[in-house]
């Protein structure tokens, strides 16, 4: 795979960081996740492929094992608050001055300087300094969060994954490692460029939820079927939208022009009835094979079913039977192989990574003793 023989040390957290230590393992990097002893059942639902190791950080003797991990490893990801690693001498100058060839990626919420970069937050605190979160949502409506994708994972976890493969392609090149720092306030606005960078050409300057592509424009919205269920429309460009009418079966000249903004509550009347009509299953039946831009709202039961998935083998199912997306994108020759076995419980493979890192059965057993780290489970493999 493309980023086989790339060794991650991913310091334990929620949300962005998993995702983005899931990304480089479905890509063939060796993650290792370092979870804290004594927590319980990880909640890291990002963790397809990654092994764990439990080491108690409230030790001297554990932030010095956690050390030498990173020292051997190509990248280190840590997602806490600014300066905790630095409190436990693990902060990047310090790594960096010992293994220069060292990618230390930061992924915080405001990054590593201005006022807020030590202030707690969340997706939608970090979508709302963005400026995106004041585009979205319906007109007449308060700003609406899109679950916490935009921030946490597009904004976070995938930009911060990008910045890791830069890193390492610039490397080869210079051979020097160097610091990540990712925001998820600057992602999230980075994501939303063309929001920002198309507001002079007439897309964006309404207000909120009277645009073309946040629910103001008819023919970009979506539209409940007799059944209960939902079909997408993004009928934009004029051939499109007569394809759209025609599969409606209406006539164009009884109709407003699509582009005449004060018409647009008469189109979306006129359309919210005749979707009404029919149920998603028939409206599919009218749409697929034509360019009007029309799609079922599929559930997550119901996507990986639909035939174009199935085709092009969308999603993958795990060895506990559990659905979910295959890596994206494809690659010709070093596709992703993404693991299909449980997610790692917490010192699931303490022992396993730890001979891989030099250490001895004694030296492991000693730990464990010690409560330095933990690895019950799998203690009898010593």
């Amino acid at each position: 795979m493309a980023l086989a023989g790339v060794r991650v040390i991913e310091l334990a957290g929620l949300a962005p960081a998993p995702f983005c230590g899931m990304i480089l393992a479905d890509f063939g990097a060796k993650v290792i996740r370092v979870d804290r002893t004594k927590t319980g059942m990880s909640l890291d639902t990002q963790a397809r492929g990654k092994r764990s190791v439990a080491i108690n950080l409230k030790t001297p003797e554990g932030v010095s094992l956690l050390k030498k991990l990173c020292l051997q490893s190509d990248v280190v990801l840590e997602p806490y608050r600014k300066g905790v690693m630095e409190k436990l001498g693990l902060g990047p100058q310090e790594l960096l001055k010992e293994n220069p060839r060292l990618i230390y990626a930061r992924l915080t919420g405001y990054g590593q300087s201005g006022s807020y970069a030590s202030a707690a937050g969340h997706d939608i605190n970090y979508l709302a300094m963005s400026g995106l979160l004041s585009r979205l949502g319906r007109s007449g409506e308060k700003p609406y969060a899109p679950l916490n994708l935009i921030a946490d994972f597009a904004g976070g976890g995938l930009s911060c994954a990008l910045g890791i493969v830069l890193a390492l392609l610039e490397r080869k090149r210079s051979g020097r490692g160097q610091i990540i720092d990712a925001s998820m306030v600057e992602g999230a606005a980075y994501v939303g460029s063309f929001a920002w960078k198309s507001q002079s050409i007439g897309m964006w300057d309404r207000p909120r939820g009277e645009n073309m592509l946040d629910s103001g424009a008819p023919f970009y919205d979506t539209y409940q079927t007799s059944d209960g269920k939902y079909v997408a429309v993004g009928a934009i460009e004029p051939q499109f939208y007569t394809q759209l009418l025609k599969g409606l079966d209406l006539d164009p000249g009884s109709l407003p022009p699509q582009m005449s903004f004060t018409d647009w509550p008469e189109l979306r009347r006129i359309f919210t009835e005749r979707f009404a009509s029919k149920s998603q299953e028939d409206w599919s039946q009218v749409f697929d094979r034509t360019d009007a831009c029309v799609t079922p709202v599929l559930s997550f039961q119901q996507v990986s079913s639909h035939p174009h998935n199935q085709e092009r083998n969308s999603f993958l199912t795990d060895s506990n039977g559990e659905e979910s997306p295959r890596p994206a994108p494809v690659l010709s020759r070093t596709p992703a192989e993404p693991s299909l076995s449980s997610d790692p419980f917490i010192g699931e493979h303490t022992v396993e990574v730890l001979k891989e890192f030099g250490f001895k059965s004694e030296e492991i057993e000693q730990m464990m003793t010690h409560g330095v780290v933990e690895g019950d489970a799998i203690k009898a493999k010593l």
